[in-house]
């Protein structure tokens, strides 16, 4: 009977409130990418968590070709005519994962065919096949990332007619996309519901950590200080909890209060070891602006104290350390200081990672220095270290500031073509979004179609910034019939648009006097968002439209 309460609760709850989704601001694409080239600085300040797993990326020539035909054919809106194109293919559970992760950027796509295989192992048309919790997991996540949470709320409530139990797992995805959108109330109060749910009585420290990290991750530092002071009694309050509570403050800009939870846990006997300074530091360095020279100085005095506590307290700076400091002398664009520390580094014979040759790579490259900034890429090479594409990025964006597309292609090619060499690495998603937009702005169509169609094969994209960034590039230049084409693309594969989009397209099309072009856009989107075939008719699904 409890589960069922739960249950009927926690979807009643969804059912009242996510329908009254806000509108999120335009995330700036160029805000995006400049993030990501710190990214894995920010990954080493992690702390060491236990989290909810999901099957990986694996070669699958079957997953492949279910893919490419529902991509293809697919109908977005009534999955039993797409299903017609998969007669006669065997289903497995890691057949089920693997086309799943080549759909995630397509939920609806997706969860068209998840729901096909629901159906196929209802009617034992496959008796073979049973879908699993990774499964679930699977499409919770896909479908919690365009907002579904009433879907994916029903169909961890579905699992039980399958015999399936969830696991924490499964809460803890849901629970992270909901935190993602901003329902963090409704993400607490899951957490809250999931002990009714999962094998295990009550959740354990390892998922109360978490969802406070996922908390903090996302800025919400005072939600998890009230989740903190209502629930430690429940749990084992130890070195992460203090960790991950620290860097949420930090990353509000409030080393304040970072430093007096510091002093709290040492009150307490909890020793605070080279992670939980890391963050600490960090917080200290990342101050949006360094100029002018005094403000600079007085952050490197604020870091060196650190430091000369670590000594104290005989913990011993490590490479995340030294690379955090050196990452504020590239911010300040001071490329000769920059170097020095990154000797220093050396002589001391720590070894720096990715993430310190991006920050020197990065330095160099928005200073001018791009000869200087390739040696640095060819020892980092010699060195045993691979490139990630943040460090590519580097020199993608300052290609892109001087108008060079020769410069950006060539390098773009050159990572293609020569897996294994000094350019082994893939492009990522804002490796794509970084040359599309310039070559948009460029005017270079034909590479502009190549980088698209390579964004498609790679499976990693387009994502909603590709799109917005296309759409908007498309609508300054009064390319009106292609941005209209690729606003309802995207909205066929299950990618919302942001209401600057819709606004901007709207705003256009009527001051270009294309009031005609504007009511049909506006009547195939209406069709299209409640046309859902009968077989979703019990699935609560929102519009896919902002």
């Amino acid at each position: 009977m409890a589960l069922g309460i739960a249950g009927g609760r926690a979807i009643s709850s969804f059912l009242s409130r996510s329908r009254r989704s806000p509108f999120s601001s335009l995330s700036a694409v160029t805000a995006t990418v400049a993030a990501a080239s710190s990214s894995s600085l920010g990954a080493s300040l992690s702390v060491p968590l236990t989290k909810p797993t999901i099957p990986t990326l694996e070669p699958s020539n079957d997953a492949e070709l279910v893919s490419k035909i529902l991509l293809d054919h697919h109908n977005p809106f009534h999955a039993m005519e797409s299903s017609l194109q998969l007669h006669g293919i065997s289903l497995s559970s890691h057949l089920l994962h693997q086309t799943l992760l080549r759909l995630k950027h397509f939920s609806k796509v997706a969860f068209s065919f998840f729901s096909w295989a629901l159906t196929q192992s209802r009617s034992q048309a496959q008796p073979h096949f049973t879908p699993d919790v990774a499964s679930f997991n699977l499409i919770v996540d896909i479908l919690g990332k365009v907002r579904q949470f009433d879907v994916a709320w029903q169909l961890i409530l579905q699992m039980q007619t399958l015999n399936l139990k969830p696991e924490s797992s499964t809460f803890l995805i849901l629970i992270r996309r909901l935190i993602a959108a901003g329902f963090t109330r409704q993400a607490v109060r899951a957490f809250d519901d999931m002990p009714c749910f999962v094998e295990s009585e009550a959740s354990s420290d390892d998922d109360f950590i978490y969802v406070l990290d996922t908390l903090c991750k996302y800025g919400y530092i005072r939600v998890a200080m009230e989740v903190f002071n209502k629930r430690k009694c429940n749990y084992e309050v130890g070195l992460k909890v203090y960790t991950v509570l620290i860097y949420g403050w930090c990353k509000l800009k409030r080393v304040d209060m970072g430093e007096r939870l510091l002093r709290e846990m040492l009150e307490k006997g909890i020793e605070p070891n080279v992670v939980t300074y890391n963050v600490l530091l960090h917080g200290i360095c990342r101050r949006a602006s360094l100029h002018p020279d005094e403000r600079f100085e007085g952050i490197i005095r604020s870091a060196h104290r650190v430091f000369d506590e670590m000594h104290e307290r005989r913990i011993e700076p490590d490479v995340t350390s030294y690379s955090i400091v050196l990452h504020v002398y590239s911010r300040a664009h001071k490329p000769d200081l920059t170097l020095d520390k990154l000797e220093m580094m050396k002589r001391k014979g720590i070894c720096p990672s990715v993430a310190t040759y991006t920050s020197a790579i990065k330095c160099l490259s928005s200073c001018g220095r791009l000869e200087e900034a390739e040696r640095l890429l060819d020892e980092m090479v010699a060195n045993g270290v691979s490139p990630s594409p943040a460090t590519y990025n580097c020199f993608f964006k300052e290609f892109r500031g001087r108008d060079d597309p020769e410069s950006a292609i060539n390098l773009y090619r050159k990572m293609k073509t020569t897996p294994g060499g000094s350019c082994s690495c893939m492009p990522d998603i804002h490796t794509y979004n970084i040359l599309l937009g310039m070559f948009l702005k460029l005017n270079k169509t034909g590479i502009m179609k190549e980088i698209w169609d390579d964004v498609k094969a790679s499976g990693i994209g387009p994502d909603l910034d590709s799109y917005t960034m296309l759409i908007h590039g498309l609508i300054a230049k009064h390319k009106w019939r292609d941005a209209c084409a690729y606003f309802v693309e995207m909205i066929e594969k299950g990618l919302l648009p942001q209401k600057v989009t819709f606004e901007t397209l709207y705003r256009g099309l009527i001051q270009a006097d294309k009031l005609r072009t504007w009511r049909r856009l506006k009547k195939k989107l209406d069709e299209e968002s409640i046309s859902f075939g009968s077989e979703f008719e019990h699935y609560h699904l929102q519009p896919y439209k902002r």
